[in-house]
């Protein structure tokens, strides 16, 4: 905005009364045009995780002080009546008893060497042996044929490929610790070194992981077929340092399935690419990235956690009470769906009842109209500007939960569905986990192979498998293969 020159007061005594009216309603303009640039910046400043989708990382030390969007359930912390106990329990048969005898009475030193024991008191102790690394030479035999005249040598096992390796059971222990628990390579070595007294090399966790990766292709085909033929997925898309450049890790997932896929781009290019998106009938569940829109065979729901704090961010800088009033009504529908579902698991129902229904979207349809009032849409622009004139953010929330209400609401139509994505945002946590970790990935192939590995520890995870025994199946060629959720329930 070019700045005009100020005038003398000798300057604006001079100017007659047209003049002076055209200089104030100039102010005015440039007043208001100020007062959204700093509105705009000042909302900028304001975000954070609790307002907007920035995350918990982003707030620094000083962590915004207000309330939690969760509704208050009431309960005390630590195990609820009724949830099952994980104390330790007496085996019948140990594995070793240790029996300490009694020669002298404690109260009067009478010698009891010769009394017969008449019981036992009993305790366990839970612990595991010393180990170490054991080294088991395969011999080929070697014999000359009679018949040939040849010499010929016995076949080793596919596994024993080198003249002196690491066993299978080491390298999944290895791609375990660097890739379930994110310990860093160096120190993976180091751990390696103070369980068993051999240190291995860096290589070894490197080719280690490259190994499962490879071996778990078909579990990986498996999972991406799936979620192709699934009825909801939960998707979301996260930056991803590679290489030193910005790359974008894209993730779908159920609650039996994970996938990740790494590729440069974040919208519609990567999502063709990686290919289940494009495949899908069912429910594909997000926030508002156009990206997802362009997918048309699936239907659309969208994160209604993004919109709480959407709203709260309304709340917070632009003191509008729809904002707040909307945010309620969402979180009590939550709240009832909740309650019906548990009811609907003893019936056939699967929604809300009819004038739950009708009362609720009453409710949405009115809060929005006294939204739009309080913003209406912007004056239109000169016929010398291009494009669509810029919009508020109340008014472009406005108009997004207007426009695509039937999936903001569909949670309360089919209990089956969800209310939020917060799915795909706890499996994508566990990824900027090891990020954070680690900085950086350095290579491509190195990033590539991480989501391999984690995509199928991930599913291992969710269907209830030990994810270091499934580690050890795929480098002995046995990886583990998911089941349907109707195969696994």
């Amino acid at each position: 905005m070019a700045r005009s020159p100020r005038l003398t007061r000798e300057q604006l005594e001079q100017l007659d009364k047209n003049a002076l009216i055209d200089l104030v309603l100039l102010m005015q303009e440039h007043l208001d045009e100020l007062s959204q640039r700093v509105q705009k910046l000042e909302g900028q400043v304001s975000k954070d995780s609790r307002n907007s989708s920035k995350p918990p990382s982003s707030d620094g030390l000083a962590k915004p002080k207000t309330r939690s969007l969760r509704r208050a359930e009431g309960r005390k912390p630590g195990g609820q009546e009724g949830h099952p106990g994980h104390t330790l329990e007496m085996r019948e048969h140990p594995d070793h008893i240790q029996v300490h005898s009694l020669e002298q009475c404690p109260h009067c030193a009478s010698d009891l060497s010769a009394v017969a024991t008449s019981a036992h008191a009993r305790r366990q102790v839970y612990d595991v042996p010393p180990v170490q690394i054991e080294v088991t030479e395969h011999r080929a035999e070697i014999k000359y044929c009679d018949r040939c005249q040849q010499c010929v040598q016995a076949a080793f096992p596919v596994e024993v490929s080198q003249p002196v390796q690491y066993g299978a059971r080491l390298k999944a222990q290895a791609s375990y610790l660097n890739n379930y628990h994110f310990i860093p390579i160096a120190r993976t070595c180091e751990l390696l070194e103070d369980f068993y007294g051999h240190a291995p090399a860096w290589a070894f966790v490197i080719d280690a992981n490259q190994a499962v990766a490879t071996a778990c292709e078909p579990a990986l085909v498996e999972i991406h077929r799936q979620l192709c033929q699934a009825d909801v997925v939960h998707c979301d898309e996260s930056g991803f340092r590679v290489e030193g450049q910005l790359h974008w890790l894209h993730s779908a997932s159920t609650e039996w399935l994970t996938f990740f896929a790494l590729h440069p781009k974040r919208g519609q290019e990567a999502m063709q690419a990686i290919g289940i998106l494009p495949s899908l009938c069912g429910y594909a569940v997000h926030d508002h990235w156009n990206s997802y829109l362009a997918f048309d065979r699936c239907d659309h729901l969208f994160c209604n956690a993004h919109h709480l704090r959407e709203l709260q961010f309304i709340t917070d800088q632009y003191q509008q009470s729809w904002a707040g009033e909307l945010a309620q009504l969402l979180v009590d529908i939550k709240a009832e769906v909740a309650e019906a579902a548990t009811i609907a698991a003893f019936g056939e129902t699967n929604a809300l009842e009819l004038d739950r229904l009708a009362h609720y979207e009453a409710e949405y349809d009115a809060i929005l109209q006294r939204g739009f009032q309080a913003n209406p849409p912007p004056e239109p622009p000169p016929s010398s500007k291009r494009g669509r004139p810029k919009q508020s953010p109340p008014k472009n929330l406005l108009d997004r939960l207007d426009k695509h209400r039937t999936g903001v609401l569909a949670f309360m139509y089919d209990f089956a569905l969800p209310f939020d994505n917060n799915l795909a945002e706890r499996d994508l946590r566990m990824v900027k986990v090891k990020q954070k970790v680690s900085g950086a990935f350095r290579t491509r192939q190195g990033a590539q192979t991480f989501c391999a590995i984690r995509s199928y520890i991930s599913t291992v995870r969710k269907q209830g498998a030990s994810v270091i025994t499934a580690l050890h199946d795929a480098l002995s060629g046995q990886p583990f293969v998911p089941l349907p959720m109707a195969a696994s329930a």
